[in-house]
């Protein structure tokens, strides 16, 4: 077993009898860490007080005076958004329910950063066995934006933050921004890819999201109305992406599906779809109402996925037994941001989770 990602602040986590992930004061002090709550030079007397009294006793009640005494306008604000999601995480009493009922809610003003590094934890206890690279790299997708490109023919997922961060600084830090922005020649660098050869090399590097996914189909196909791709890889970031996605709908829905990276859409029956991003969200609209898609759109499909329940009577009667296309794309800028929640709040459920 390896252990990995350790920002993520899982170890701090207790499990409730359900098998959920229940907050404690340590794991509320991996929050107080992140840059955007951590003291800094400017900090005045009372956001110092604050935050000291906050790590002795992370669950503490704060009152009005004490945020109103922050000098800072912007300290006060990221407290404020801090406690608030503090408040409602301890009350809800697991991550998992947390989550639930935030995205259940249609109103979600909580920090980006804050719900994932929420869905990071609920994925790492997922994948608790630590035996499998590619799954863990492609559970990465669940809650970190990333850079894909056509490369050699290869679709590649790059960590959007390393790769823009690697971009800046040629991988030497403030030294090398420097040079970049002084247009001093510098070495190329890439992020390697994840292959059988370097997996291992995965683990102790986690935490810097430094490997490259392969979502290659081996062979593509002229995009129709089939869709179709021809999977043919022995270790492909789609399959790992398909079992990762399995375990999520299981532990959070308590249902049993299984995904399948699919090679066509070529269903007179297809009754329900799923985009798992924004993008495939309203191109799986399109072609089911039969809707004109250019091929740039279509160019921005990076896979499909067919998800068949276990049970069919956990699905809604009129569309037992039919199985459920998924769609993954990215947006015009090559960027590619999952959304794990459409799985949760859009499978045609026979009751209400």
């Amino acid at each position: 077993m390896q252990d990995f990602w350790p920002a993520s602040g899982y170890a701090h986590l207790e499990r409730t009898p359900r098998g959920w992930l229940r907050p404690t004061d340590a794991y509320l002090r991996v929050f107080l860490a992140l840059p955007e709550l951590a003291l800094v030079a400017e900090s005045c007397p009372a956001e110092i007080a604050l935050h000291d009294a906050l790590l002795a006793q992370p669950a503490r009640a704060v009152t009005p005076v004490e945020l109103a005494a922050l000098q800072d306008a912007d300290a006060r604000s990221n407290y404020a958004m801090f406690l608030a999601f503090r408040d409602a995480l301890l009350a809800a009493g697991s991550l998992e329910a947390y989550y639930l009922a935030l995205m259940r809610s249609g109103r979600v003003d909580v920090p980006p950063l804050f719900v994932e590094r929420i869905v990071q934890a609920i994925v790492r206890q997922l994948l608790d066995d630590g035996q499998d690279a590619f799954e863990a790299r492609a559970a990465e997708l669940l809650f970190r934006p990333q850079r894909l490109s056509l490369t050699d023919g290869r679709m590649l997922a790059a960590d959007l933050a390393a790769a823009d961060l690697l971009r800046e600084t040629g991988g030497l830090g403030d030294i090398g921004r420097l040079l970049v922005q002084g247009n001093a020649p510098m070495p190329a660098l890439k992020m390697a890819v994840l292959t059988a050869d370097n997996a291992a090399e995965y683990w102790p590097r986690s935490d810097r999201h430094a490997f490259v996914l392969d979502l290659t189909h081996e062979v593509a196909n002229d995009l129709g109305h089939g869709l179709s791709f021809t999977l043919t890889r022995a270790h492909s970031g789609l399959k790992a992406l398909a079992r990762v996605l399995e375990r999520w709908v299981a532990h959070l829905l308590g249902v049993s599906v299984a995904i399948t990276p699919l090679q066509r859409i070529d269903d007179a029956a297809w009754r329900w779809h799923v985009g798992l991003d924004v993008e495939s969200m309203a191109l799986l609209n399109d072609l089911y109402e039969e809707r004109s898609v250019d091929a740039q759109r279509m160019r921005q499909l990076v896979s499909l996925f067919r998800l068949d329940f276990a049970e069919p009577r956990e699905m809604r009667a009129d569309l037992a037994g039919s199985p459920v296309y998924l769609g993954l794309a990215m947006a015009a800028d090559g960027v590619l941001k999952l959304k794990p929640q459409n799985l949760l709040l859009n499978l045609p459920l026979a009751r209400a989770m």
